[in-house]
């Protein structure tokens, strides 16, 4: 494992950017039933749990690392974990977070109801402490309940029982990390940071939790970079919510510029939160941010008021024996390293939301990130409530990463397919589009990445042409896209009705696609046969999107072979299939 660049780095934990000392990794082997029939709330599983399986926590029942490898879809499952309490956890309050169940999911500790969440991507906790047992045997038992509806938010998880086009193998159950920590009954609850450079100023919005009008509070939070501080601030806690700002510049050395968080130099500031009832310490928290500023002006995407170019590599997020979830924190660190080594300088995280750790490598390695949402497929009021819901609850969760640059809500008009001239469709994303400026209104947003946008801070265009001379042909004159017809790609059309060109900034942000011929699977367009033939194809496409001079990057479809899906620059096992400094090369010439 690399070194890490935080002074608060934890080895495998699951929430980086809000860490606390006294925590319980959960993962590893649990109890483990099918309930086809439906049986397990009538039979009282949550207090009599079936003799059955054991799977390997937080892999699905899908995935050989789950230790059962069943691909055949079941909607109901159910888990158990027992565990005995540390003496930490006497006098506190103890929460079990779940980053990830796909996708209802519903939990008892000792047979008592826990609470429940729906949403495959989002984080979510319960608080148990009146449930448990300090000193005895605690049982922990969660149903998770899944479909094939396409009402859902699903993103590329099959429905339909088998792999077809670029859909894979469903993901069902726990597929992110369970663990639990020890905290006082007030705490801090949440902190939104907010960096401002033109200010040189970052903003704090504190959330708390079990404050008293009886208690003392005052909450200390100390900013230090390499060690050295920054800025120190202290605060009277007298309601759930308080705002500060800090400034960046003491302590700080040398230009300002170089203190930014940006690809080339990923600076990050640490910071640690200390609440105090009176002199008695109550809650610590560490973490860390980034200074950093993404803007448009004048048709560019500007990082920290400086053109910026972007290289982008469509990622999945699938690995062979673990699908959706990451076999462990090193794979994650080793693509990054490789994405970085072709020269790409960010990743477009592609209808998934990624483990938390994945973010905090890119915030150390100074990888930009797109991150974007996994779509439903059908439209209906059921459809925009659930995709709404989940949606915000990533925005919020995800904001404090300084790697993330653009929110994507909707690719393709996945679940929006008559967003043309839909008006309800169209409403929709604008609705979306709005609420995810209501708490972030600093990153770009795209509606409708690579086909008919209606408000979109971005026109992202998707061609997978085999020749960089035809798209080059098609991109060459910017009137070809932008003009009243609107049209690209010969049948597809940038804006829906009703909407048209604001002087936004113009990217290619899926094309490419090149399969080796291997006798499965597929790509876009005829497969090549070598390395040479490969890196000329490539070489053409990449070099005719970097000759346009009002094309502000572009995303190469993809990082990786998925499953049937065999168009990757690396296999599925990360092997590459042509050499990275010949791919870097293309990227950086």
């Amino acid at each position: 494992m690399p070194k890490a660049a935080t002074k608060f780095y934890q080895l495998n934990y699951p929430r980086p950017q809000f860490a606390r000392s006294q925590w319980l990794d959960l993962n590893g082997e649990w109890d483990f039933c099918f309930d086809d029939k439906k049986a397990g709330d009538a039979e009282r599983w949550m207090e009599h749990f079936p003799d059955g399986l054991q799977i390997n926590v937080p892999f699905t029942y899908e995935t050989r690392a789950s230790g059962i490898g069943d691909e055949t879809f079941h909607p109901q499952i159910w888990y158990r974990r027992k565990l005995i309490l540390s003496p930490e956890a006497e006098g506190k309050h103890t929460i079990l977070h779940f980053e990830g169940v796909d996708y209802k999911a519903v939990c008892w500790v000792n047979g008592r109801f826990a609470g429940e969440h729906e949403g495959a991507y989002a984080r979510f906790s319960f608080d148990i402490t009146g449930l448990l047992i300090q000193n005895g045997e605690n049982e922990i038992v969660l149903k998770a309940e899944d479909s094939d509806s396409c009402l859902q938010p699903r993103g590329k998880q099959r429905w339909a029982g088998r792999n077809h086009d670029s859909f894979y193998v469903q993901t069902t159950g726990i597929w992110k990390s369970v663990w639990l920590e020890h905290v006082h009954e007030t705490r801090l609850d949440r902190v939104k940071m907010t960096p401002d450079i033109d200010r040189q100023m970052i903003r704090f919005d504190f959330r708390f939790y079990g404050t008293s009008s009886k208690q003392e509070l005052r909450l200390e939070t100390e900013i230090t970079c390499k060690g050295k501080r920054v800025n120190k601030l202290s605060l009277s806690v007298d309601q759930t919510w308080l705002t500060a700002e800090a400034g960046m510049m003491s302590g700080i050395n040398g230009p300002w510029l170089q203190n930014l968080w940006s690809p080339d130099h990923p600076n990050l500031f640490d910071v640690e939160f200390v609440l105090y009832d009176g002199e008695q310490e109550i809650d610590r928290v560490e973490s860390y941010f980034g200074m950093r500023k993404i803007s448009i002006r004048d048709g560019q995407i500007l990082l920290n008021n400086i053109p910026l170019y972007q290289r982008l590599v469509l990622d999945q997020g699938y690995w062979p024996e673990s699908h959706l979830t990451p076999p462990s924190e090193e794979a994650l660190v080793e693509d990054i390293e490789a994405i970085a080594e072709m020269g790409y300088n960010g990743v477009r995280k592609h209808m998934k939301i990624e483990d938390d750790r994945f973010l905090y490598w890119c915030d150390v390695k100074g990888m930009l990130v797109w991150s974007e949402m996994a779509a439903a497929f059908e439209f209906s009021d059921e459809a925009v409530e659930r995709f709404t819901k989940e949606w915000m609850e990533v925005v919020q969760q995800q904001y404090n990463h300084p790697c993330i640059i653009t929110w994507v809500p909707f690719n393709e008009s996945w679940g929006i397919q008559n967003i043309l001239h839909d008006g309800r469709q169209q409403k929709f994303t604008e609705g979306v589009y709005n609420l995810t400026k209501s708490i972030d209104p600093y990153r770009p947003v795209i509606t409708n990445d690579g086909w008919e946008h209606t408000i979109s801070d971005i026109l992202t265009l998707h061609d997978y042409v085999e020749r960089g001379e035809d798209l080059y042909e098609t991109y060459k004159e910017r009137n070809t896209i932008t003009g009243s017809s609107g049209t690209y790609n010969e049948w597809k059309f940038a804006f829906a009705q009703g909407y048209r060109y604001q002087g936004q900034p113009i990217m290619i942000s899926e094309f490419g696609g090149i399969a080796f011929r291997s006798g499965r699977g597929w790509g876009y367009g005829k497969p090549v046969d070598s390395e040479e033939a490969f890196l000329e194809r490539f070489g053409s496409l990449t070099g005719a999107i970097k000759a346009i001079p009002f094309i502000s990057g572009y995303c190469y479809t993809q990082l990786t072979d998925v499953q049937h899906e065999v168009n990757g620059l690396l296999t599925e096992d990360r092997k590459p299939k042509a050499a990275l400094e010949k791919v870097r090369k293309i990227n950086l010439e």
